[in-house]
């Protein structure tokens, strides 16, 4: 059984520390808050960390409200942006995390650890070209 929660830009809701059940299951929102910061330069309170990701369409618990993919692509009644036929444009790319390029920011690498709670939900490109691979 897959438990692979994917967003509309290739997140994994279910890795993400932001979502709702980890949340729950184990509150790491202030770490999280800290690394955001620090990684992109934003700050959300730790008690306004909460997203119920892609589940629902109507009006979702969301961390980043004005996400451009989100919308983009319920218009275009497709599941993900590997669907699209504009796969990868302008709004995608600005969106695509890579492990490389955060560590190049952060003039150091990543330790395991750290790799798997703040870059492997976010490093949507290989999920997102493996999807698309799928469909072909």
């Amino acid at each position: 059984m897959n438990n692979e929660i994917i967003t509309k830009c290739g997140y994994r809701c279910d890795l993400c520390l932001a979502y709702t059940p980890n949340v729950e299951a184990n509150d790491r929102r202030q770490l999280l808050s800290d690394w955001w910061f620090e990684l992109y330069g934003f700050r959300i309170v730790p008690e306004n960390i909460k997203c119920d990701g892609r589940i629902s369409t109507e009006s979702p618990e969301l961390i980043y409200k004005n996400c451009p993919m989100r919308p983009c692509v319920i218009n275009k009644k497709i599941e993900n942006c590997s669907s699209c036929a504009e796969y990868i444009c302008e709004k995608l790319s600005q969106r695509i995390v890579l492990k490389s390029e955060i560590e190049k920011k952060m003039n150091r690498k990543l330790t395991d650890k750290e790799y798997k709670l703040f870059i492997e939900p976010y490093e949507s490109r290989a999920r997102l070209d493996k999807l698309r691979n799928k469909e072909k």
